[in-house]
């Protein structure tokens, strides 16, 4: 067991289909596309996408093929671009992936990779020393439905809190905007939060947040998946040579970031500051990337207790996870450098 501001989301998703609409002929013929529109977050838990993306993995491996990147706020704006047809494929948590695939009896978007691994906790207010301390608390987290949100919502229900979706309950969760978060920490309206890094280490280093929960601690291993790479079904039916290109650049992005760890915070750094305009403090980003993994292992067998903690905390509803992974692509990638097949636990092919 483990246990936006929906204007916002509004915005990301209209700027999205203004910025993509136009293109979505690009990849209506099977065959090489002519575009990749692709969604990620400027989190260090999305470092292989602003790796990729800084480094020109991405680019090069897909050729022709244009890369047009696209940042979101939380993985819900993402499913929701990718189900409007805005983007090709994103980098998400978890639990969005879970959620699409399930409204859409499987017919919306398959995981293709894992990406990254760790990197969520609960950080709190000064005087919040133990969960009996929570009762009547405002807590954010990002999203409605993301996977910090089902995380929080499932804990406090182990916890013995009800919450609700609505608002209200014990424990009041209330999904909110990352930097809109921090900025309520620090003004103290909100009593603590369930965020992913960098947004951890910030509020812990600059916030004086102190740590309640960390979600490794829920997991066997402490390993938990905080995204993978998700491709419109569509897509990947019709675009499996560029779906592969991409998969050859994100499996280059990840093991660079495994085998350059002292360079990895300067790229990712670089990434942030052109996206956001401020980069992180050494500190932050030290901290943050210490409590990472990086991995092309979706981790698979996670997903159904995602999906029962999503569906107990009222943010998604029951289904089948059969064909939620279609690894095969990127088992032939890894083949060809050497490397072992990763396993999709049942729920599809690999």
């Amino acid at each position: 067991m483990r246990a936006a501001p929906l204007g916002v989301v509004a915005v990301a998703v209209g700027a999205s289909l203004l910025l993509s609409g136009c293109s979505g002929a690009a990849s209506a013929a099977p065959g090489p596309a002519a575009e990749l529109r692709l969604g990620y977050f400027d989190n260090l838990t999305h470092a292989p996408a602003l790796v990729g993306i800084e480094n020109g993995f991405l680019q090069d491996a897909l050729g022709d093929t244009a890369l047009n990147a696209q940042s979101f706020g939380a993985g819900p704006a993402a499913i929701e671009a990718i189900s409007a047809g805005a983007i090709d494929a994103a980098y998400v948590g978890p639990s969005p992936a879970v959620n699409t695939f399930v409204q859409s009896a499987g017919r919306s978007a398959v995981i293709v990779a894992g990406a990254t691994v760790g990197g969520a906790a609960l950080v709190v207010q000064e005087g919040i020393d133990s969960p009996a301390d929570l009762a009547g608390a405002l807590i954010a987290s990002p999203q409605l439905g993301n996977t910090q949100d089902v995380a929080l919502r499932s804990w406090l229900a182990s916890e013995g809190y009800e919450t609700s979706t609505t608002g209200g309950g014990d424990v009041t969760v209330a999904p909110t905007d990352n930097a809109r978060a921090f900025t309520l920490f620090q003004s103290g309206q909100i009593d603590g939060a369930w965020l992913p890094e960098p947004w951890v280490s910030r509020l812990v280093l600059e916030a004086d947040a102190t740590v309640l929960v960390d979600e490794a601690s829920l997991w066997e291993n402490g390993d938990f998946p905080t995204t993978v790479l998700l491709v419109g079904a569509d897509f990947n039916r019709d675009h499996p040579e560029t779906v592969r290109a991409l998969l050859k650049g994100h499996t280059a992005s990840v093991a660079w970031l495994t085998d350059h760890p002292d360079e990895a915070a300067d790229v990712i750094n670089a990434k942030l500051t052109a996206d956001t305009g401020k980069p992180l403090s050494d500190a932050v980003i030290d901290r943050a990337l210490g409590g990472l993994r990086f991995t092309n292992d979706p981790l698979a067998s996670t997903f159904p207790v995602s999906l029962r903690e999503a569906v107990a905390a009222g943010t998604a509803k029951d289904g089948d996870l059969d064909g939620l992974f279609d690894l095969t692509l990127l088992n032939g990638v890894l083949a060809e450098a050497g490397g072992a097949p990763i396993s999709a636990a049942g729920l599809g092919t690999e």
